[in-house]
């Protein structure tokens, strides 16, 4: 423990909130719920100054206007709003690599909202920095890197969690915002229910030399899709979605020979194009726990749902897990109850379970109509993305269906 100051601070008190994780989703709630007065603790397995790195390593994360509304609303918007390019525009198209679209497809364009940019694209090291920074700002957050959970026990009115380095920590209330293999969920006895895809994403970032006129472009192929995300300064983020062995051979490449295979699916329409930052693979699949709570226990992000990134909604459902977490607890405070108690869990599960589940839904459904050559199967889906797009009503509903906009939103993501 390099931090004096907190060690002392951790022997002498209890928290209202442990959380386990530090991506993003955690930090997230610690800042909405130390804003609302709460104490909070957030452990992180990873060392503080790999959370600060400042090169970009291709990575980013498009994000909806409900969570811009939320990351306003916890003071981290002004930090990224210089580096963060607006969604204008989304094409969803369908075809073959080489081969070009087919002329069906869907646009949808923000002008038939009233509210602003569907969504804007952020790299993930400026995330990062700014919850960092902010969270350093807030005397109510202790915050300890390099640290893992390695037990966890709920007593009465408390819940107890013990680190590698010895280290414990009691609260009223614990959060497992530690990913799809969250040892949170696991040690609270949480099983999950999932497959996987049989597909992995490569994920990259490439620059060109036309702009990009803020356009998201998802390009269905029989393998699996690729978005084409719009960042600043002329470059756009990869997802491409291949069968696990393309993508292992895809990730062995060098350079130009990986930009040599990328060509083909991706086009011409933005001239030359060079890879910038690093490349990533993860496998693909559907992950979603059999429940979000255990006592005095409650999971958010990927390690209550992992969904397939078809629609680019993984990062946003569980900021939304975030803004109703927090709104439950400050409810459940402001009617005198136990935070941690069976009632406040309920509610959380109640408002977020359904929406979630529904996601998965949609997500898996997309993926196995879309990822395969069936000509039956080609021609149905380009008709109905030929209707959706003929009708203004449909399009705007999906219009705000990607910008966050629907469903029971919680305070923070309402504007």
């Amino acid at each position: 423990m390099d931090n004096p100051v907190a060690l002392r601070i951790l022997q002498g008190m209890t928290t209202d909130l442990i959380i386990v994780g530090g991506g993003l989703n955690g930090p997230a709630l610690a800042l909405a719920t130390a804003q609302a007065g709460f104490t909070v603790t957030i452990i992180d397995s990873l060392p503080l100054d790999t959370r600060k790195r400042v090169d970009f390593d291709g990575r980013s994360y498009a994000l909806a206007l409900a969570s811009k509304r939320l990351l306003a609303g916890i003071g981290i918007w002004p930090q990224i709003a210089d580096n963060a390019q607006p969604m204008l525009e989304i094409k969803v198209t369908d075809g073959r690599a080489g081969e070009g679209p087919s002329p069906w497809m869907m646009h949808f364009d923000h002008a038939e909202i009233e509210e602003g940019p569907m969504g804007f694209m952020v790299e993930d090291r400026h995330l990062r920095r700014a919850f960092l920074d902010a969270m350093a700002k807030d005397d109510r957050i202790t915050h300890l890197s390099g640290e893992t959970v390695v037990a966890q026990s709920v007593g009465a009115g408390a819940v107890q969690v013990t680190l590698a380095s010895g280290t414990q920590i009691s609260g009223k209330f614990l959060v497992g915002s530690d990913g799809r293999k969250s040892g949170t969920a696991e040690r609270a006895g949480i099983k999950r229910t999932g497959w996987g895809y049989g597909q992995t994403a490569v994920v990259c970032a490439v620059k060109h030399e036309q702009p990009h006129g803020g356009i998201a472009h998802q390009f269905f192929m029989p393998a699996g899709p690729l978005a084409i995300l719009p960042l600043t300064k002329d470059r756009s983020s990869i997802v491409w979605s291949e069968s696990d062995a393309r993508a292992q051979a895809l990730m062995a490449m060098n350079d130009e020979d990986f930009l040599g295979a990328l060509r083909p699916a991706f086009g011409s329409f933005l001239g030359q194009i060079s890879l910038t930052g690093a490349r990533f693979s993860y496998p693909l699949g559907l992950t979603l726990a059999n429940s979000f709570i255990a006592e005095r226990t409650a999971l958010i992000g990927d390690a209550a749902h992992g969904v397939h990134p078809i629609a680019g909604q993984g990062l946003n459902a569980g900021l939304r897990d975030v803004a109703a977490l927090a709104e439950v607890l400050e409810s459940a405070r402001a009617r005198g109850e136990d935070i941690g108690g069976a009632q406040t869990l309920a509610r959380y599960q109640t408002w977020r379970r359904f929406d979630t589940a529904t996601l998965a839904l949609a997500t898996d459904t997309f993926n196995r109509l879309f990822s395969n050559d069936n000509p039956i199967l080609r021609a149905a889906r380009d008709i109905g993305m030929g209707l959706v797009n003929a009708a203004p009503g449909l399009r705007r509903t999906f219009i705000r269906e990607a910008a966050g906009l629907t469903g029971d939103l919680p305070r923070l993501m309402r504007g």
